[in-house]
């Protein structure tokens, strides 16, 4: 399994619809695929499910079939994490459902990151939780890939969220706040990673298996504005000019050098563009905006911009691949 978290502290960069992009993009590309929702606003589960499947789900006779319904047993201290309930989409993607009960496990996360320096068992049951929940998805799935999506913010819950990724990408905006939340990330992964190194050694279960916590940053993804002919694009070219610096310079010290591109490769991803009509149409009918079709209003310049969509985001799904080791089929 190799997990890939898309993390950034500021919100509103187009976290999550890159997420949902990317897992509908490899599924289309014929990788099996599971798409984690640990954000516990829920964002991503609301792209694939319509509300009614989400109440079902959430309010599941016998538990509810969602991330936190295989974490509860560990928080109520009932037993372990249990094998998670998969929502096979009609996109082709894998779905680990979100949860607004996710929130409630950041005290218990919280208390035992601590508890792990003083080699206790359900210290490192609970900070492995999260990564043997995505593995054993994964496993059940077949799946090469798990991407993840968690909420912006730097608390414990993503803490453990960034402790069982492999790699983590960073959306960007061109703007001061982007900037700015670099700066909080870079330092933050850093510590993070070595604060659960010198844990890792200190698990007394050795039958429990735990994460690598490794978070080897592989780019960033610049999501553009929509352009136009006046002074807010003079401001975009300015931030644009200054992410590669600050994400080199803050990000540097967070990199595993054998596992991350070559120094001459750039650290962007990709830059997308603003596909402002496009997200309208396809959240009406619940579809990534590269698969829309002229019955769902995709004509003329729509259907020109779904193609130009398309073309991106099979981009960005083979480059990512390649760094972080996945063979597409």
């Amino acid at each position: 399994m190799t997990t890939l978290t898309f993390f950034n502290n500021k919100g509103g960069v187009g976290k999550t619809s890159l997420v949902y992009h990317l897992a509908c993009m490899y599924s289309d590309l014929g990788l099996n695929v599971v798409a984690a929702d640990l954000d516990p606003q829920a964002n991503l589960t609301s792209l694939f499910l319509e509300n009614e499947r989400l109440e079902d789900l959430w309010g599941a006779e016998g538990g509810r079939r969602t991330v936190y319904g295989a974490l509860e047993p560990l928080l109520e201290g009932t037993g372990d994490v249990t094998v998670p309930y998969l929502e096979d989409t009609s996109h082709g993607p894998y779905l680990v459902v979100g949860d607004l009960c996710l929130s409630s496990a950041e005290d218990e996360l919280s208390t035992q990151w601590p508890s792990c320096l003083d080699k206790k068992p359900r210290a490192f049951r609970v900070l492995s939780a999260l990564w043997r929940i995505l593995d054993a998805a994964a496993s059940k799935a077949e799946a090469e890939l798990v991407l993840v999506d968690v909420g912006p913010n730097l608390g414990s819950l993503n803490r453990a969220a960034l402790v069982a990724t492999d790699y983590v990408a960073v959306p960007l905006a061109p703007d001061l706040f982007s900037l700015q939340g670099l700066k909080n990330l870079g330092p933050t992964l850093k510590q993070w990673r070595e604060g659960w190194l010198d844990r890792q050694d200190r698990n007394p279960v050795s039958s429990l298996r735990t994460p690598d916590g490794s978070m080897r940053p592989i780019g960033y993804v610049v999501m553009q504005h929509a352009v136009r002919l006046d002074r807010p694009v003079k401001a975009y070219a300015r931030w644009m000019k200054r992410i590669p610096d600050v994400y080199t310079q803050e990000m540097q010290a967070t990199r595993a050098r054998q596992a991350t591109p070559s120094d001459t490769e750039p650290e962007c991803l990709a830059t997308l563009k603003h596909y402002r009509s496009l997200m309208s149409l396809a959240q009406e009918v619940r579809k990534p905006m590269f698969a829309l079709k002229s019955a769902d209003g995709a004509i003329g310049g729509h259907a020109n911009a779904v193609r130009s969509c398309y073309r991106d985001f099979r981009d960005l799904a083979v480059t990512i691949a390649e760094r972080v080791d996945v063979q597409l089929p």
